[in-house]
């Protein structure tokens, strides 16, 4: 069997880029070599190139996402996109390769560009069956007048956030409106657009969700229990600093319910590839409360995809194998 030329894409415009780099080096590691010739391609304003295992580097011809390497033309069957962030997760990459005819693991530029909108995904997910949104206020500059607006319309206790981004960067969680004028502009120096919502109190869970073949498969949910106040950046990456129980603490009847609404949130935003799911359960109701969607999820050893894959019983070389071979259908 002649082995697939397969791009590792990693790095990215944001903040995010250090987890990517971080993701890449993990995936790179379970990939079937047997499959695939794979090229760590990193992607960076301005700089685009083909990193080599002694450090030489060979820059992407981006006309046709091409590298000339010791004279020979190197062009590729498919693109494993481990991009946070943008252009990866934001849409713009999926049009580019779409505009060439590359396929990738990761949604369409449609999906992509509105899941990294927090309000707009909102939007379209509400109506689905079980699915409770937090009250939410989205804003699209800052201005004088804004934690008026807020304070009339929401009630404290609030989740100040960038519209846009992952990683919980730029994240607040206001307690007093004193506190309010300091989250905006915290969150307005990551985006243009900020979302502030109600604070629901509930414990939080995050779950994996992909399709291989037309079947969706929804992964064993992690529950994750944070020191700190919400699940921000230094819990995500930073050791001992958040527990994190896979499978989570679920009755077989929750855990039925949140599958379904998963599928339900992945079909409906017409999600490709693996994506992961942030949730609630609301404390004294029990109900489901949306959070969030990562259509470029982390992919580190320690990552919650990781877990949930190995708590499903697979190895992440095959979960990777199922991804990649996806996009070729």
């Amino acid at each position: 069997m002649k082995k697939k030329q397969l791009a590792l894409i990693m790095g990215g415009y944001t903040a995010e880029s250090v987890v990517s780099e971080k993701s890449a080096a993990v995936v790179a590691q379970h990939l079937d070599r047997d499959r695939y010739d794979v090229y760590p391609l990193h992607i960076y304003p301005g700089n685009w190139y083909l990193e080599g295992e002694e450090g030489t580097k060979w820059p992407v011809d981006m006309n046709g996402f091409t590298v000339i390497k010791d004279g020979e033309k190197i062009s590729f069957d498919g693109i494993f996109n481990i991009i946070h962030g943008s252009p990866g997760e934001d849409g713009k990459l999926a049009g580019y390769f779409d505009m060439l005819g590359i396929p990738y693991t990761t949604c369409d530029a449609l999906t992509s560009s509105i899941t990294m909108n927090k309000g707009y995904t909102k939007a379209i997910l509400s109506g689905i069956e079980d699915l409770h949104l937090a009250n939410s206020l989205q804003l699209f500059s800052n201005q004088k007048g804004n934690a008026s607006l807020v304070l009339e319309q929401l009630r404290l206790p609030y989740f100040v956030k960038p519209n846009n981004g992952g990683s919980s960067i730029g994240m607040s969680k206001v307690k007093e409106k004193e506190e309010l004028d300091e989250a905006l502009d915290k969150a307005f120096q990551e985006d243009k657009q900020v979302l502030v919502e109600e604070f629901v109190t509930g414990r939080e869970f995050s779950i994996g969700i992909y399709k291989t073949d037309g079947k969706v498969t929804v992964l064993p949910a992690t529950e994750i229990i944070s020191s700190k106040e919400f699940f921000d950046f230094e819990a995500k990456y930073s050791p001992g600093v958040s527990e994190e129980i896979t499978p989570g603490r679920m009755e077989e009847r929750e855990v039925a319910r949140v599958n379904r609404i998963a599928e339900q949130v992945y079909l409906k935003l017409n999600c490709k590839g693996s994506v992961r799911m942030d949730y609630f359960l609301e404390k004294e109701t029990g109900n489901f409360f949306f959070i969030e969607i990562n259509t470029v999820p982390g992919q580190t050893e320690t990552s919650l995809i990781s877990q949930q894959v190995r708590a499903a019983g697979m190895t992440l070389k095959d979960f990777y194998t199922e991804l990649i071979e996806e996009m070729w259908r």
